[in-house]
Order: structure tokens, then sequence, then C-alpha cells
């Protein structure tokens, strides 16, 4: 049997041993994170005040470090880089990646709120889309509570119903957009949204389809004469992680993690809505007028917009298609 003093020695060295294991199991993450949007855009100051919530609340458990937006990577390329380990989170539009996660028109064709969506199992979902189809782990979906409008230069032609025609005019566009403005008549063109001031200054084309918010931050007030009215789709924004970081962080870190998405997507709505209502008196005051559809004509333009949406995720054979259609589509 060992002297006392030598098994005390023996006791102190353990415990000492698992302390320095419990401390480096847990000790401070740090997340390095991208965004797809330059800092001046309000979405990326959206962004930023998420990782600022999270790097008050997980002193000491997890932090997120800003690498930059788009001169640290290209917006298409960001999920991949996720994906492949390079950065551990990044921010941006899931519509980006719609070539391999058709999925994504959920989100944009979508009338259900973040909130309900974490309630009723539809962010599981679509998580586990993410995960199959992009290799990246989804944490929230900040920034929803934004419309899409269409604007344009010149004043659109309505129709004897009370529609819109746009027969005839090129719009920028996203493939979100093509299948709904096509109904409308339009052209969609795609036009990298660094090109679009020059391309509006040209006459390159006649309108576009974008968010309320970022109009003015862009400066395509000073060519966008009318917007029509109502707003269409949802935000496509999400926060998706590295599946390998994401599963190494303590568990402590991911319940902080997550329950800050969630507030977020809480906070971020309530400031969009605001943002929304600030932006839309600047762009009257600067002189864009509404194209106000109205009664039966604007629940047709509505249908045509979020019909298009359904149906492209329908004939894509998704698997997933009929829990997302139940649980982020309500209209």
């Amino acid at each position: 049997m060992k002297p006392p003093r030598q098994m005390f020695r023996l006791f102190a060295a353990s415990g000492l041993v698992a302390l320095m294991g419990s401390a480096a199991a847990y000790a401070e993450t740090t997340l390095k994170a991208v965004s797809a949007f330059p800092p001046n855009l309000a979405f990326a100051q959206s962004f930023q005040g998420f990782v600022e919530l999270v790097n008050e609340r997980g002193k000491g458990v997890v932090q997120i470090q800003m690498m930059g937006g788009p001169e640290v990577f290209p917006p298409n390329q960001q999920i991949d880089a996720v994906s492949r380990g390079i950065v551990d989170m990044q921010y941006g539009p899931a519509t980006y990646s719609i070539g391999s996660l058709p999925e994504a028109y959920a989100f944009v064709g979508g009338t259900v709120d973040p909130v309900e969506t974490r309630e009723n199992g539809g962010l599981e979902v679509m998580r586990e889309a993410m995960l199959e189809k992009l290799g990246v782990y989804l944490l929230g979906r900040p920034d929803s509570d934004i419309r899409f409008y269409i604007y344009t230069v010149g004043e659109p032609k309505r129709t004897e119903d009370g529609g819109v025609d746009l027969s005839g005019m090129q719009l920028r566009a996203l493939p979100i957009y093509n299948k709904f403005f096509e109904s409308l008549g339009a052209v969609p063109i795609s036009v990298p949204v660094p090109d679009v001031y020059t391309g509006l200054e040209r006459n390159t084309f006649d309108g576009l389809g974008f968010p309320m918010i970022g109009i003015r931050d862009l400066s395509w007030d000073k060519f966008l004469k009318y917007r029509i009215d109502p707003g269409f789709f949802q935000g496509d924004l999400s926060i998706v992680l590295n599946p390998e970081a994401w599963e190494g962080l303590a568990p402590e870190a991911q319940e902080l993690l997550t329950q800050a998405a969630a507030d977020w997507e809480v906070q971020s709505g309530e400031h969009f809505t605001e943002l929304a209502k600030e932006t839309e008196a600047e762009l009257a005051e600067a002189g864009v007028e509404t194209f106000q559809l109205e009664g039966e004509a604007a629940e047709a333009f509505l249908d045509a917009a979020y019909d298009t949406s359904w149906q492209a995720l329908e004939d894509s054979g998704s698997a997933y298609y009929d829990r997302l259609r139940e649980t982020f589509y309500d209209r």
C-alpha cells in the first residue's frame, strides 16, 4: 500500500489532469464567419447585430469572428466554403444555391414566419434538406419579414381587369423571379448586383425585382420611378454552419447559438418591418410612385407569384415538397 503522502500526490495529479481536460473541452470557441453582402447594406448590418448578440452572451463559451463579405469569398462560393470547413459560418440568401437546393423556393414562396416554422417543424425539415443537399447546418432564418417588389423605370401598363401588363419589358431578375415575371409578360435578364446601377444608367433594362430594403443603399432609386404594390415573397436569408464545427461545439455553445438565432429572428423581423416603413416614405419623397393593385387583381398578382415558387419546387421532384408546403405556406 502506498504511503498517504504519495496517495495524495497521485490523487492531486489525476484531479489536475481531469480539470485540464474539462477546461480544454469547454474552452471558448471562435467561429469564423462571412456574409454575402458588403457592410454598407442593411442586411449585412443585421448580421453584424447577430454577431454582437452572440459575442455578448457567449463570453467564455463561443464567439464569432467576422472575416468579411464578398471580398473574402464571392457570394455564390460561400456555402461551399462552409461545407468544406474553410469558414465556419455564413449568412446570405439560400436561393443563391437554388440549383442544388430547390427547397429554397419554400423560403421565398413561404408565408409562415420563422417563429412558427420553429414551432411547427418547418425549420427542421429545411435543416434536413440543407444538410443533405449542401452539406451545411441551418441555424436560423433571420430578416425574413421583408417583401419583394417590382420596380420600373417607366409607368407600367394596366390591364382591363385592373392588373399589370409588363409585356416586352426587360427586368433584372434572379431565378426565383423568372417564371413569375414571364407570367406578367416580362423578359427576365440576369445582371449581377454590382452591375445593376450601370445597367439602369444606360437603360439596359426597364426595371427589376428587389426587396424594398436596399434600394436606397444601392442608389437605384435615382432611376426607378414606379413600385408595383403589393409586395410578394419573403426573405430567403439564412445562417448556416459547417456541420463538423457545429458538432464540435460544447452543448452550452450550441444552446446559446440556437437561442440567439431564435431571438434574432424576432428582433430582426421587427427591425425590418420598421425599416421598410421608413424606406417606403423615403422612396415616395424621392419621387418613386406606387402602382397599386387592388382587390381581385392584387390577389391574382400574389397567386401568380407564390404559385410559380411552389410549382418550381414540385417540378424539381423534391422529397421535401409536401412537408415544406405544409409548414411554410398557409395562404
